[in-house]
């Protein structure tokens, strides 16, 4: 899809806005290329370099009248979307991508240009790596959560009541224990579900490298929580490459000892918070129709510290 201005929408962004989109999102994906077109022109950018995207949005590499290199990053409105812009906002790029400018009817963000083509999967020395992630959510986790974000208190009952369906939903006897046992460990913790302002995503995958620093995170789902529920995507991020190592438990257990002692957390409730992810994931994975536990997540649950 592209217009006039030659504003080229790839087919992977179209596809996973239609496949299983309503009216509103083919709308919104028609209106792209027009709606870049207006943006550039209101904040009198040019483009600088070829038009990239994720599973969720465009991002157009720009410049500024002043010769800044920025990015326009063009996503739907929904609450992630405006849950980022409060993020980003309140971190005001404090270990995170700087947000320049941004557009409130359409909630399309001006970014500052980070390396999309080095993330921090690049660096081959796995506790480096960590080490770089864990500063960076240490940073992130320091900043006073402002208003309007969502609650991990909220998340957490909504899961557990989810729970009894989903265990209906796996056929295997051993996943349902397991799923009864990550269940019971949220309800431990969900009276005190945390008061800092998390990331929610932050793996290998969203962490770029950039100019003003060496790395610095991108793409948050921002919510208040504990941070033991922010470990998670840590522990995952490379999974593959984990796998290949024949010791990924050993890699995953001390991916979270680094993080936890970095970030000072309890080691106890960083576990428990770490299988509410898990929790989280599986119950997803059930409602798109899966019938069994992810084995990756049953390899995460099994390297943590027992409880």
């Amino acid at each position: 899809m592209s217009s006039p201005q030659g504003i080229e929408v790839p087919d992977a962004l179209i596809a996973s806005y239609t496949r299983n989109g309503g009216d509103k999102e083919r709308a919104w994906i028609a209106r792209l290329p027009e709606l870049v077109t207006e943006l550039l022109d209101r904040w009198e950018l040019r483009r600088d370099g070829g038009i990239g995207s994720g599973e969720a949005s465009l991002v157009v590499p720009v410049r500024r009248t002043d010769g800044t290199r920025a990015a326009l990053k063009l996503q739907m409105p929904r609450e992630e979307t405006t849950a980022a812009l409060i993020g980003l906002r309140a971190w005001n790029g404090d270990g995170i991508v700087r947000l320049l400018d941004h557009d409130p009817e359409s909630s399309v963000m001006l970014l500052e240009r980070l390396d999309g083509a080095r993330t921090l999967a690049s660096v081959e020395d796995d506790d480096v790596a960590m080490s770089v992630l864990a500063g960076l959510m240490a940073r992130l986790h320091s900043v006073p959560a402002p208003e309007g974000l969502r609650g991990l208190g909220d998340i957490a009952r909504d899961m557990l009541a989810s729970v009894p369906a989903a265990v209906g939903a796996l056929p295997d006897p051993e996943d349902r224990r397991r799923l009864r046992g990550w269940a019971s460990a949220v309800t431990e913790l969900v009276g005190e579900p945390g008061d800092r302002m998390l990331h929610w995503d932050l793996h290998y995958g969203n962490v770029l490298a950039a100019e003003r620093e060496p790395w610095l995170a991108i793409d948050p789902e921002p919510l208040v929580g504990d941070p033991g529920f922010d470990l998670w995507p840590a522990l995952d991020t490379g999974w593959e490459r984990l796998h290949t190592t024949g010791d990924a438990p050993r890699a995953v257990r001390r991916r979270f000892d680094l993080l936890t002692e970095a970030l000072g957390l309890d080691r106890r409730r960083a576990a428990g918070w770490t299988l509410a992810r898990l929790l989280q994931n599986t119950l997803w994975d059930i409602e798109d129709g899966r019938t069994a536990i992810d084995p990756a997540q049953i390899a995460v649950a099994e390297a943590l510290p027992r409880r």
